[in-house]
């Protein structure tokens, strides 16, 4: 089913020793627009530290009560390498998450034109059951590992500017995800101004470049095509599919 980022911030990350955090965003790659890691706000117990949390670990949602159960515990969380969210998280410090927690890196021997990241790869695939987390001792900094890092924050990227093939068309304020395998499919674009601020949806497909430098989008699409593409209701239920 369809659903939008800014729906699931505020999810409580549960495990089996109670919750563990509150979902703040989320990071996705830029080379697949698929969501790696969630970043979640602990509580009380761990002085509010932020940490992250890759899908593959969460079980079935409790979409009812808003809530993401994961197979976790409290003390695997307490004793995982502290990464800053508030700096860019390099692929040393994925590598670092990846060799104290039971689950493997996205990217592999077939590297895409960033240098990372196997398109199209499902979270089932990620997960190694026979991956034991090291709680006794502080993961090893791996060497030689590439350090250009693709991971981006939803919150980072909301406000960037649409730029379509004939002009300036609006600004991400959302974004939509698959919950099947946590893609981004679309991009919430608002084209109106401050009284008539329409959204509408743009697939991800469409995007032919990103200027992160100067925060733009661009797409394959005419600022009316943009304009005339499917109205977005944040008030209504998505369709599923």
């Amino acid at each position: 089913m369809k659903r939008s980022i800014k729906s699931l911030v505020g999810y409580a990350m549960k495990e089996t020793d109670g919750e563990i955090g509150k979902v703040a965003e989320f990071y996705f790659d830029d080379v697949t627009w698929t969501i790696r890691y969630f970043i979640v706000k602990t509580g009380n117990w761990l002085s509010g530290r932020k940490v992250l949390i890759s899908p593959v670990v969460v079980k079935e949602p409790d979409w009812e009560n808003r809530e993401f159960p994961v197979n976790l515990t409290k003390k695997q969380i307490e004793d995982s390498p502290d990464i800053d969210t508030d700096k860019p998280v390099s692929r040393q410090q994925e590598e670092l998450l990846s060799n104290y927690y039971p689950w493997r890196l996205y990217w592999g021997s077939e590297p895409d034109e960033h240098g990372g990241g196997i398109f199209g790869m499902m979270p089932g695939d990620l997960y190694d059951a026979n991956v034991e987390t090291n709680e006794n001792s502080a993961p090893e900094v791996v060497e030689n590992v590439p350090q250009d890092q693709h991971l981006r924050s939803t919150d980072e990227v909301i406000g960037y500017t649409i730029h379509a093939t004939d002009g300036e068309v609006g600004k991400i304020s959302d974004y939509i995800i698959d919950d099947t395998n946590w893609k981004i499919k679309f991009l919430v674009v608002s084209t109106g101004s401050l009284f008539n601020n329409k959204k509408v949806l743009v697939s991800t497909q469409g995007i032919t470049k990103v200027n992160w430098d100067n925060s733009n989008v661009a797409v394959n699409l005419s600022t009316e095509e943009v304009k005339n593409s499917t109205e977005f209701d944040d008030s209504q239920a998505l369709n599923e599919g």
